[in-house]
């Protein structure tokens, strides 16, 4: 795939670099006022219906309103740029959690569920972050740069929790309703979101890149254009779904098991450092996987992670009573979705012309979080009949079907340019 050239009075270089710093840290604001929604939303709903059995409608609204959104905030980047679309998305999250805390003063659970959903809109902008890293990236860099971005959500994921306690002192000074102070912490990082990109992001990397692309087309001494690889897109798109599903459906399900094998009085804490290495396998390491994806290629890092993920399903389905079972289990989870995200959203960005990657993009962020959520309603039902053990068996469908996909696009070889 041909670099994008350097035009005159353009250093691309630090341009890209200052990029990659700024969505990182709107990755750490947006990623706060994420974090703190996924604590707080099944507490929340269940204090309002007034009936546990409802409180997973928080994680399905938050899903729901991302998969809505993706490819809508896809074409405005497409058309506006990634400043325009980031923005939006910190617009629709910044509604959502004023809906959200007038939901709980006013004990409507509707109302509820649609602020929940307006903040997914805004995840569903975050998302979008990590494909804004590559608009301007070398092929030599693009999973690092891809990779850096989605490690900043460590951060985000890790603090926004961490401030449920001192938003609830905060929130009860000021005369807010339970359970929704934290969300003045959220409130004010999305703010700072959207100043970041507003004042910050520029120029638009996607802006700038179509602007480049335009320019080597009409070039005399143009290098040969993009070649679009659809088949080898949509193995991509396969990857990052079927992923996220064997992720999702097992770690959602997760919690549930643990309090079935776990001493009563030690349920919170197993939960608690469960899911948080559980969250480090799925970020910390994205950096690394980047640099691999970078030297050894895409698909053979996206069959590292299907190899990461098997290796968890198995230690879940043989150690499934054994809360050190559980907790490997885990980790290996994170770490093989991180290995197959990161490669497998790299490969999408290559494998597709300028012109269609933010449609495709979107495409695979509405894919990926629809899958999730079907897979992860699908799993309470296979925890019901078969146990964590059986459902950790069934996850392997979604990664022998990653695995046929690499040998079909691999076994295709690339057609001579014209």
């Amino acid at each position: 795939m041909p670099e994008i050239p350097t035009p005159a009075g353009v250093d691309l270089a630090a341009t890209q670099r200052r990029t990659v710093r700024v969505l990182t840290a709107g990755q750490v604001l947006t990623g706060v006022a994420f974090g703190a929604t996924l604590s707080l939303g099944a507490l929340l709903a269940a204090d309002l219906s007034g009936q546990e059995a409802l409180s997973g409608f928080a994680t399905a609204s938050v899903t729901l309103g991302a998969a809505l959104t993706a490819i809508p905030l896809a074409r405005l980047a497409g058309r506006r740029g990634r400043r325009v679309a980031l923005t939006t998305g910190n617009i629709a999250a910044l509604i959502g959690i004023t809906v959200v805390i007038a939901s709980a003063a006013l004990r409507a659970f509707p109302l509820l569920l649609v602020g929940i959903a307006l903040i997914g809109a805004g995840n569903a902008a975050t998302l979008q972050s990590r494909f804004a890293a590559t608009d301007l990236s070398t092929t030599s860099r693009r999973g690092r740069d891809l990779a850096t971005v989605v490690w900043a959500t460590t951060v985000g994921g890790v603090v926004g929790p961490l401030l449920l306690a001192p938003g609830e002192l905060i929130g009860a000074s000021v005369g807010m309703p339970p359970l929704t102070g934290a969300y003045l912490f959220s409130f004010a990082a999305q703010v700072c979101a959207f100043g970041l990109y507003v004042l910050v992001l520029r120029p638009d990397p996607l802006l700038l890149a179509q602007c480049l692309d335009r320019e080597r087309v009409a070039s005399a001494t143009a290098p040969t254009p993009e070649a679009d690889r659809p088949l080898t897109a949509r193995f991509a798109m396969l990857a990052v779904a079927a992923s996220h599903v064997t992720m999702a459906s097992v770690m959602a399900m997760t919690p549930v098991h643990l309090s079935h094998i776990v001493a009563p009085d030690a349920v919170t804490l197993a939960v608690g450092v469960t899911i948080a290495l559980h969250v480090f396998g799925m970020y910390g390491l994205s950096p690394l996987f980047g640099g691999v994806a970078d030297r050894w290629g895409r698909i053979p890092v996206i069959l590292l992670g299907q190899v990461l993920l098997a290796a968890s399903l198995a230690v879940a389905a043989a150690f499934s009573d054994t809360q050190g079972g559980v907790l490997v289990a885990l980790v290996l989870l994170g770490l093989g979705w991180s290995a197959a995200t990161v490669a497998g959203s790299a490969l999408l960005t290559e494998a597709t012309p300028l012109a269609l990657r933010p449609r495709r993009q979107g495409r695979s962020d509405t894919l990926m979080t629809a899958c999730a959520a079907v897979g992860s309603v699908l799993a309470g039902v296979i925890l019901g009949l078969v146990g964590y053990g059986g459902l950790a068996l069934w996850a392997f469908v979604p990664v022998a079907l990653v695995c046929a996909g690499a040998v079909v696009v691999g076994s295709r070889r690339p057609i001579p340019a014209a």
